[in-house]
């Protein structure tokens, strides 16, 4: 039922309820809230249960007054009017006025007409206005609709970008109000007005913005839902100081920028650098009049801009600078180098005294003293010697072999001289290393242990008549290193960047060459678990060397050839194994390990 009153010149007297609630009231009144509606002002009620509705005037000042009965307050009503006059409310009170009675008083700039109906849900009072203003709520920043979220929400904070998407964020990260909504050639002033009543926000539209809008929402956020029917009609909207927006075309929200005066502010990083940070800074500020300059003795920037985005700007600063995971790497560097060496066969002599080529067994000289040998790897020769002599294929010394059996006959004026060797030998070395690095997240951590040796190099272009070449040295680093650049995902895995080397330093046989440097290297990416193992590299690499020697013809008779030869097996193995374990430090164990 709707029924229409007038203020009366002369004020009434407030007088209380005549029935009391006998028991406690079922009704709840939850919202209290003045929005704009095209050509209208509605103060709405929002009462969940059945009441009854009393309403009645009073003058000097110029008041309303509703008496709900049945009904209690709810506890989540707590906002007081902001004071601002909504087609003349200039301010809205509500209490609870008597037990199962919840007065609600809105006070006027003067007498004027007004409806009252009540809805199932709501009871609403409407008044004439004029022109569209910001809606306000007690239970504000909540949504007006029947799909608010609950009043004791977590509250939120709103940010607005130029493109005219809006973004809504609230402390406990709780879904965005979500709205459904049908616009058929609506004007772009309700459709502003309805969102800021929807939202709870303060959107003021730029002069001269016209339009009408035609569109349908089905369960959106509201921002998205703004920022859609802002992108449809050319328009931006732009959060101005105290969280108010401001909806206009991209050129005025520009002009605005341009003409707003530039503040300065100091904000202190605690973990990130600064110079890092005002990189990433530079790109949100507000072109050729914005500025950031990082001070590296205090690990501060300073930042220079409009008044209305400066605190946006200095939270992105904060919020870049958090404090970065420690990651410690332990890597393990198994390296196994094994030769086998076998070696078999017959070496002969065939000579005399004065005539041999045998360097295995010591001969009497002749010439010398009794019991006086010749020096070892001496040949003597006599070119008017026998017809046969000097047959051998035994030039080498005995050295290390396992197994050396001589047996020696005469034939005729020569003598012959056998020789069996053998030898079997395994050289192995093992080599383990566990380096053993922490770091910080997206930071690159190298550890080398080894030595410098030092290379000597040859100019041989500087070589000039009748000079000597110019040589310089250098320094080699040779050992193991481990070079580690780890980031933490936000899932709690390590990814990493990962370079492990071994290297040795060989003399080689001639002097003139130096060093030659073994190196197994292995550089990969890879994404583990927390804590897990993985095989980042293996590698085995085998050499097989095989050597005959022998008398010529009688080495390659079948059967007995092996008698006439002499045979050298030699194989080389080396294996490569790098695993890595990451592992994410805590606050805790950062604090223990420190000294």
């Amino acid at each position: 039922m709707i029924r229409f009153h007038r203020f009366a010149l002369a004020a009434l007297l407030l007088a209380a309820p005549s029935v009391a609630a006998a028991t406690p009231p079922d009704a709840e009144v939850t919202a209290v809230s003045v929005v704009s509606a095209p050509g209208r002002a509605d103060l709405v009620i929002d009462v969940s249960g059945a009441v009854s509705v009393r309403d009645f005037t009073l003058a000097n000042p110029a008041r309303l007054v509703l008496d709900l009965t049945g009904a209690r307050l709810s506890p989540a009503m707590r906002a007081a009017y902001d004071g601002m006059n909504r087609a003349g409310i200039v301010n809205v009170r509500y209490a609870q006025y008597a037990p199962g009675v919840v007065r609600v008083v809105l006070e006027l700039d003067a007498v004027r007409e007004y409806s009252v109906e009540r809805g199932d849900a709501a009871v609403r009072v409407s008044f004439g206005a004029d022109r569209a203003f910001l809606a306000w709520s007690s239970t504000a920043p909540a949504a007006l609709a029947a799909e608010r979220p609950d009043a004791s929400a977590a509250p939120r904070s709103r940010e607005v970008t130029p493109a005219g998407a809006v973004a809504l964020r609230t402390a406990s990260q709780d879904p965005q109000p979500r709205m459904t909504a049908t616009w058929d050639n609506a004007e772009i002033a309700d459709v502003v007005a309805g969102f800021a009543a929807f939202s709870g926000r303060s959107i003021i539209l730029g002069k001269d913005i016209t339009g009408t809008v035609s569109a349908e929402i089905k369960d959106q956020p509201w921002p998205a839902a703004l920022g859609a029917v802002l992108a449809a009609q050319g328009l931006s909207a732009q959060e101005m100081p105290g969280g108010i927006i401001r909806v206009d075309s991209p050129q005025a929200l520009s002009a605005l920028d341009s003409l707003e005066p530039l503040s300065t502010q100091l904000v202190r990083l605690n973990y990130a650098k600064a110079a890092e940070v005002a990189k990433s800074t530079e790109g949100i500020l507000t072109k050729g009049r914005g500025s950031v300059v990082p001070d590296t003795a205090s690990n501060s920037l300073i930042i220079t801009e409009t008044r209305s985005r400066l605190d946006r700007v200095s939270d992105f600063v904060r919020r870049l600078d958090v404090r970065t995971p420690q990651v410690s790497i332990q890597a393990k560097i198994i390296f196994v180098d094994r030769t086998d060496l076998m070696a078999l066969g017959f070496q002969y002599d065939l000579g005399d005294d004065n005539q041999f080529f045998n360097q295995l067994v010591q001969r009497q000289d002749p010439n010398g003293e009794p019991g006086e040998t010749f020096e070892p790897n001496v040949n003597v020769i006599d070119l008017g010697g026998n017809a046969v002599s000097a047959i051998a294929n035994a030039n080498s010394e005995i050295n290390g072999s396992a197994l050396d059996l001589v047996w020696s006959t005469a034939l005729g004026g020569f003598s012959l001289t056998t020789f069996l060797s053998a030898l079997q030998r395994i050289d192995l070395a093992d080599i383990q290393a566990e380096p053993l690095i922490t770091t910080l997240d997206n930071r690159k951590a190298d550890i080398l242990v080894g030595e410098e040796t030092p290379v000597r190099i040859v100019d041989y272009s500087s070589v000039g008549t009748g000079g000597a070449p110019r040589a310089t040295v250098q320094f080699k680093e040779t050992g193991i290193r481990l070079t580690v650049t780890p980031r933490v995902t936000n899932n709690g895995q390590v990814l990493m960047e990962i370079e492990t080397e071994r290297s040795a330093v060989q003399t080689l046989a001639a002097a003139d060459l130096g060093f030659n440097i073994q190196t197994q290297r292995a550089s990969n990416q890879l994404l583990v678990n927390d804590g897990q193992t993985a095989v980042i590299g293996g590698l085995t690499v085998t050499s097989v060397t095989r050597a005959r020697s022998g008398i010529p013809l009688l080495s390659g008779l079948p059967i007995v050839g092996g008698l006439f030869s002499f045979t050298t097996n030699t194989e080389n193995r080396k294996d490569l194994i790098i695993l890595v374990t990451p592992r994410i430090l805590d606050d805790e164990e950062v604090a223990a390990a420190a000294p």
